[in-house]
């Protein structure tokens, strides 16, 4: 039989090149994302070992409990570095005040912004020998005083700067200027996949990031021979055991590593997306093809049967055949995924994240996973129609044309697939009253989701004759070539379905997340109108750096300003076993930037000890104008009173709590700082030049971003990029895998139809007419598709926006008819392309040639 199995694939490799394309894409994706996610690893454990290669243990301070005076003199100072240097197996002792600065290039952009962990600032500490041997200069010279600085070769690349130039940055606060007066190079793995890196001289760094004469950390290096465990107890023995604590280099290299892996994980997510997908709607391709190839080889098993073949030796037969096919598509996809993974640092990769290079990692995971994925799923998909081979019995071999399902299989999968739609569409209804996405809606939402696209997929065959009915009147409009096109599409209604299927899980894929991604757009730009009554939102980049409190100020006097509102909400207010941001603010002018719509209450009152709350809060937490709560605000330990003085509706400019900005200000992380200033300008004008003006104004911070109203809208959308990319991906996905199917199917429909089409050409069809009837069935079979994706992707956005409508209170069901629109257009060009082919092959058989042939 396996003999039989490969004689099979050779005698029918033309058909079953589409399945193995389907299923290379789907393999590709999955071995392309494995090897990328092993080499982006491997990069980064490669280069933070280098980076910490001479490095045996690292002192660095000990943190206070909470709550605790941290009132002590720091450890780490000259001192101790001697001290260190002295313990035996210590080499040398080299000192860091290391932080984070953010700096603006030559044309005033900042560079990587919002990226704190990769804004890297310290001390140029030289040797003995006048080096610092973490960063070595390859042009200027060291910075010797506060005036000057140092950068990496990256920086400056990026950055556009030359020796000599001015360089702007900040800390945290103020804007500094300062004279760039050398380039290093650093084998730091935060910055050689795309940070960025400013050395100061010793004494500006401390005082930057630590203290006068103190330390961030100390980095030891081992003398030959040393070993590390024990070089650490030695140096533990010497430290003040509730100051200061060791660390070693392995660890430390192994926690970097390990943490800029987890932030660039979420890349390898939607490649794996792709891969399922692709996998999913590939099987119908493979189903169909083995379905065909079944039926036209009914004659064929017959005999194989009536010469003493068993059943189990058809369903081996296929199985193999499938085998056969799974490992050559497992070879292709596994190549094409080495090419993915090669290009995918260069598609992921931004300005401001860019990803790590070093050589493909293959390890033993994605050549298992090509196979398991490749034959696993062609062999799943050919058992369905090995069975059905195997059920042939020898009296059909008599027979000449393939009988159609009996009335009871009909009516079992009619019952089936109601069953299915009736648990997936009564799921999906009971979500619209949740208000909430907690994980266990959405996983509900999922299987609902899930349940219905299966129930379309086992329906579809019952669907297909009274929907291209329906759509067969457009055809008819064509004449007998329209006529026949639809006859020939109802002619087998299961091939026609599983031809369709593709097409219509990508469509409904795409339809449904077309419509809540357009929804949500619009439910974001509602929601920013309704709470922000400021026309520009002047905030830090990063949560851990604040604005120049000087900054309100100079914002108010500001030409064409007409107010200016300072917010600090940098700390949490904690009550009862919940955690609330906390936004300190001005009752007297925080009515001119926010809408607050209070339910109870007002802001008259506001003040030190004294609250307002949004309505969500309100709910959870059980509170209502004038009720009395003990909570702590801040890092603060001890639980303080505080009074409700109103509630208002919930307000994503405001947040969860109202406070009084002086006593939010007294517990931040550094006292009298802000985070927002909030601006109303004059008759809301919104133009370049308010917008420069107040950039000016904050000093051209690159800690600071000024945003108008629409560009708020655009930021809090940010994840809706990523769905449109995904959705795009789908789309393009199911539209390959689908035009492959419509190839097949033609294909081997008109293999099939020869004599047919013989007939026709002799009573007198031309070639134009072949054509037109073949592009025309291709075109049915495509519309009847789309026509149940787009069904079921809107039911699916239909239900599943009520989860969207808990976290956006001004969600409502948005239709992006010109997406619809440019769907329904590219689904029925596919089917017109996919024709192309099969139909200048009808075309082309002679009438004498097709009638005589049996």
């Amino acid at each position: 039989m396996l003999r039989t199995a490969l004689r099979n694939v050779l005698a029918y490799k033309a058909r079953l090149v589409m399945t193995v394309l389907a299923v290379c894409l789907g393999v590709a994706f999955v071995c392309g994302t494995l090897v990328f996610a092993e080499s982006s690893a491997a990069a980064y454990r490669a280069a933070a070992s280098k980076n910490f290669a001479d490095i045996a243990v690292t002192v660095t301070p000990k943190d206070s409990p909470p709550g605790a005076a941290d009132d002590k003199p720091g450890a780490l100072d000259d001192a101790l570095v001697r001290k260190l240097a002295d313990v035996s197996g210590v080499a040398a002792a080299r000192p860091a005040a290391d932080g984070s600065a953010t700096l603006n290039g030559a044309d005033g952009a900042p560079l990587r912004a919002g990226k704190a962990w990769a804004n890297l600032a310290g001390a140029y500490v030289p040797g003995k020998d006048g080096k610092d041997s973490r960063h070595q200069l390859v042009k200027g010279h060291a910075p010797r005083n506060g005036d000057e600085l140092a950068v990496d070769s990256g920086t400056a690349a990026a950055g556009g700067f030359g020796i000599g130039d001015t360089v702007t940055l900040a800390t945290d606060g103020p804007v500094m200027k300062k004279r760039l007066v050398g380039i290093v190079t650093t084998q730091d793995t935060r910055v050689t996949v795309g940070g960025t890196l400013v050395l100061f001289d010793k004494a500006t760094a401390q005082q930057l990031f630590a203290a006068p004469g103190q330390y961030t950390s100390i980095d030891l290096s081992a003398t030959p021979g040393t070993d590390r465990f024990t070089l650490s107890e030695r140096v533990a023995a010497v430290l003040p055991a509730d100051r200061a604590e060791a660390v070693s280099g392995a660890a430390q290299a192994t926690q970097q590593a390990t943490y800029l892996d987890t932030l660039t994980r979420g890349y390898q997510k939607m490649p794996m997306i792709f891969a399922g997908v692709s996998l999913f709607i590939g099987s119908f391709l493979i189903v169909n093809t083995f379905t065909m190839l079944v039926s036209r080889r009914t004659r064929e098993i017959a005999l194989l049967r009536a010469i003493g073949s068993s059943r189990r030796q058809v369903v081996r037969s296929i199985l193999w055949e499938a085998v056969l096919v799974g490992l050559a598509a497992s070879a292709a996809g596994f190549l094409l995924g080495l090419g993915i993974a090669s290009v995918l640092p260069d598609i992921l990769s931004t300005s401001q994240d860019t990803l790590p290079r070093g050589p493909l990692v293959i390890g033993p995971l994605p050549v298992v996973a090509a196979l398991g994925v490749g034959v696993g799923v062609t062999v799943l998909a050919a058992w369905l129609p090995s069975r059905r081979a195997a059920k042939v019995a020898p009296i059909e071999a008599l027979r000449s044309a393939e009988q159609p399902p009996t009335a009871t299989a009909s009516r079992v999968r009619g019952a089936v697939g109601l069953v299915l739609l009736a648990v997936g569409a009564g799921l999906l209804v009971s979500l619209m009253g949740a208000k909430d996405a907690s994980v266990e809606n959405l996983q509900n939402a999922m299987s609902g989701c899930a349940l219905v696209v299966v129930a379309m997929i086992v329906l579809a065959p019952l669907l297909a004759a009274p929907v291209i009915r329906l759509s067969g009147r457009l055809t008819g409009r064509f004449g007998i070539t329209g006529h026949l096109a639809r006859e020939n599409a109802l002619r087998d209604p299961r091939r026609t379905a599983a031809t369709a299927s593709a097409l219509m899980i990508s469509t409904a894929l795409v339809a449904g997340l077309a419509v809540i991604g357009n929804s949500s757009a619009q439910a974001l730009d509602r929601q920013a109108a309704a709470g922000l009554g400021a026309d520009y939102v002047i905030s830090s980049r990063t949560t851990m750096t604040s604005i120049d409190p000087a900054a309100e100020k100079r914002v108010a006097d500001t030409p064409g300003v007409k107010t200016a509102a300072a917010v600090a909400d940098s700390v949490v207010f904690t009550v009862g076993g919940g955690v609330q941001a906390i936004a300190g603010v001005d009752r007297g002018s925080v009515n001119a930037v926010m809408k607050l719509a209070f339910v109870s209450g007002s802001l008259k009152d506001l003040g030190p000890g004294r609250i307002a709350v949004s309505g969500t809060t309100a709910r959870e937490q059980h509170l209502s104008t004038g009720s009395r709560l003990d909570a702590r605000i801040g890092r603060s330990q001890e639980l303080e009173q505080y009074t409700v003085v109103g509630v208002y509706a919930d307000n994503p400019t405001a947040g969860e709590v109202l406070g009084d900005r002086a006593e939010v200000q007294q517990h931040s992380f550094k006292t009298g700082t802000i985070q927002r200033i909030l601006v109303r300008t004059d008759g809301g004008a919104v133009s370049v030049a308010t917008e420069d003006r107040l950039r000016t104004a904050v000093g051209n911070s690159p800690l600071v971003q000024v945003k108008d109203r629409k560009e708020l809208v655009q930021e809090a959308a940010g994840s809706l990029g990523n769905l449109l990319t995904l959705m795009y991906g789908l789309l393009a996905i199911g539209a390959v895998i689908s035009a492959l199917g419509i190839v097949n199917t033609l294909a081997m429909s008109v293999s099939e139809r020869t004599r047919e089409i013989g007939v026709l050409r002799a009573i007198g069809m031309d070639r134009s007419g072949i054509r037109r009837m073949i592009r025309l069935e291709s075109v049915t079979v495509a519309a009847f598709g789309t026509l149940l994706g787009l069904a079921g992707g809107l039911f699916g956005a239909w239900t599943v926006g009520a989860l969207a409508n808990g976290a956006m209170t001004q969600y409502s069901l948005a239709l992006p008819w010109g997406t619809l629109l440019l769907v329904c257009l590219l689904s029925l060009t596919i089917g017109a392309i996919a024709a192309a082919v099969p139909a200048r092959r009808a075309a082309a058989l002679s009438p004498l040639e097709a009638v005589a042939e049996m």
